[in-house]
């Protein structure tokens, strides 16, 4: 197995705001490896075009690619640019519906995004969405399954807040290359949040502080490196130098 990599996933507000991020990141953390950008169609810069902005600061960029933005009958719209920008690896995720106008008829499931792409850039690592809080075990499981029989490579995982799940995906995903995904949450309102929308259940020790978001990421780092799994940091409202200096090198 490949030694751990540590990403870091950034939004692509904006062009100068993402290079002024990208910029702070390189400089305060030469462990990290890594860019992850997720794909918000409400702001201007897509995942693939940030992603190919990252590259002059991290070799390494994976743009999430919304599988509900791919309809089924047409070409996929961002393979040039990932081409063009050597972009060597992507992630697939369902992607949520833009809040002005409804999903297309033609949208493509995760499954199908998978395959055309496997197929249409057979060189480019696909990765999947794993998610440990939507559905049970062996749904999940099953689902996973589907996803490498689709042609996937790995995953990147939803937020994890518990070491002993984390086992347990790792014990069912054994040789698979996983990103774990690790995000602070830091008051009760944003507790509140995850566990509404995101159907989360925090462990009964689990504190919304800095304090306790930071150990967790100590120790989910050292569970990456123990495991050879990768990892990466989703900092959204907080200062990733502030929260993540003494913990990555």
């Amino acid at each position: 197995m490949p030694n751990t990599r540590i990403s870091i996933e950034l939004v692509p507000r904006d062009a100068a705001t993402l290079q002024g991020e990208l910029h702070l990141v390189r400089e305060a953390f030469a462990s990290v490896n890594t860019i992850n950008l997720p794909d918000l169609p409400r702001f201007p810069v897509r995942s693939w075009e940030g992603c190919a902005l990252a590259k002059p600061f991290f070799a390494h960029t994976i743009p999430h690619i919304r599988a509900i933005d791919i309809p089924v009958d047409q070409p996929l719209a961002m393979v040039e640019s990932l081409r063009h920008s050597a972009i060597r690896e992507i992630l697939v995720v369902t992607g949520d519906a833009h809040p002005d106008r409804p999903p297309p008829d033609n949208a493509s499931t995760v499954l199908q995004a998978i395959r055309r792409f496997k197929t249409e850039l057979p060189d480019i690592l696909v990765y999947a969405a794993l998610d440990p809080y939507r559905q049970g075990f062996r749904q999940e499981y099953d689902y996973l399954q589907q996803k490498l029989a689709a042609g996937a490579d790995g995953f990147f995982t939803q937020p994890f807040f518990d070491l002993r799940l984390m086992e347990i995906y790792a014990e069912l995903l054994a040789e698979t290359p996983v990103f774990w995904g690790v995000s602070p949450v830091t008051t009760g309102a944003s507790r509140a949040y995850w566990e509404r929308q995101n159907h989360l259940l925090f462990p009964r020790h689990f504190e919304p502080t800095l304090d306790w978001n930071r150990d967790f990421a100590r120790q989910a780092l050292a569970f990456a490196r123990n495991s050879q799994t990768h990892i990466y940091f989703m900092p959204i409202r907080i200062d990733v130098v502030h929260y993540l200096e003494g913990i990555l090198s």
